[in-house]
């Protein structure tokens, strides 16, 4: 009996345009695939415009929303061995991208789980793209596909350990195998479910592959307050999952506006950016990381601020706090997974 053909899933909300690209950018991949959509709820023409792209579609009202649960939803309601998700603003940036996340999995015969980069669309502010650009030419200086495991020794390691390249996972652009699925889902968090399932993942054996070539248009236009709310979120997150608290003292920010400009400058030398251009695109990135770190400082905090305070400073508007004990909580180590 032949393989079931992958799947694309992508859970949905008001999608609008962003959505109508992404699904026609499926439309042009190479690899015939399922398209599954779940909607929490959206007042445009979200579920009406999928429809017409030919995906099944799955309705739950927004209160039964979360990041890792509608994902294993989606993940129960698929038929692929294989199941790429997307953001509804995650635009395939080639039609060889599903092509080539699948590939990844024939990298090693213990990857579960494959993703690609986010490329900043072309009217993406400087900072943005200076920032997308580094990060995820860091995950692989040469450009090469890159396969990341735990040795049994590392399994064990505190999760704060796991924090940066070696445990990044996203699954704004990503693809998981089944098998591996159906013994370590999704946990139902309600943010930094992709850095969670990366985690417990690497610890039950398995190992995660990086894929360069297989990008997305994803990059966000957003107003400071939206930056500072936006890097509240994430920096939450980093809180809840890993236990990490950003440093406040004026010595350790000043390193790192520091840092991050010379990087910058660095970046933009090798790329061979005029000098003019150099100094506005520095005077932005500074301005920009600024406005991050703010967020980064409010969000590490989130457990000593009240609900409604945190509810207001949330750009997804949640106000709870749920800190994850993934130590002892961690995944069995799978037998196919450690014999590989």
């Amino acid at each position: 009996m032949p393989e079931p053909a992958p799947t694309v899933a992508i859970p949905v909300r008001d999608g609008g345009e962003l959505l109508e690209r992404t699904l026609s950018a499926l439309a042009a991949q190479t690899v015939e695939h399922e398209l599954l959509v779940c909607d929490s709820g959206s007042s445009d023409e979200s579920v009406e415009v999928a429809r017409a792209h030919g995906a099944r579609v799955l309705a739950i009202a927004p209160s039964q929303f979360s990041h890792g649960g509608t994902r294993n939803l989606l993940m129960e309601s698929s038929q692929g061995t294989h199941v790429a998700f997307l953001t509804q603003d995650a635009e395939p940036a080639s039609e060889r991208w599903l092509e080539r996340l699948l590939a990844g999995f024939e990298l090693e015969d213990d990857v579960a789980i494959v993703y690609g980069p986010y490329r900043p669309r072309p009217d993406a502010a400087a900072p943005v793209r200076v920032e997308l650009e580094r990060w995820f030419s860091s995950l692989s200086c040469d450009g090469e596909e890159r396969v990341e495991r735990l040795r049994l020794q590392e399994r064990s390691l505190p999760v704060v350990d796991l924090m940066g390249r070696r445990g990044f996972f996203t699954d704004a652009n990503a693809c998981v195998a089944r098998a591996a699925w159906e013994r370590v889902p999704f946990r139902e968090v309600p943010y930094a479910e992709d850095r969670v399932l990366a985690i417990d993942m690497l610890r039950a054996g398995y190992a995660k592959a990086f894929v360069p070539a297989a990008a997305v248009l994803h990059s966000h236009d957003y107003t400071t307050l939206q930056e500072v709310r936006r890097c509240f979120d994430e920096w939450r997150g980093l809180l809840e999952v890993y236990g990490w608290r950003e440093p406040v003292s004026p010595a350790h920010l000043l390193r790192g506006l520091r840092g991050e400009l010379g990087r910058a400058r660095e970046q933009m030398i090798g790329q061979g950016v005029p000098a003019g251009r150099r100094r506005t695109t520095l005077a932005a990135v500074a301005r920009h990381h600024v406005i991050c770190r703010a967020g980064a400082l409010l969000g590490s905090r989130a457990d000593r601020l009240p609900a409604p305070a945190r509810r207001t400073l949330s750009l997804e508007g949640r106000g709870g706090f749920a800190p994850l004990d993934l130590e002892s909580e961690q995944p069995p180590l799978t037998e196919d997974a450690s014999n590989s």
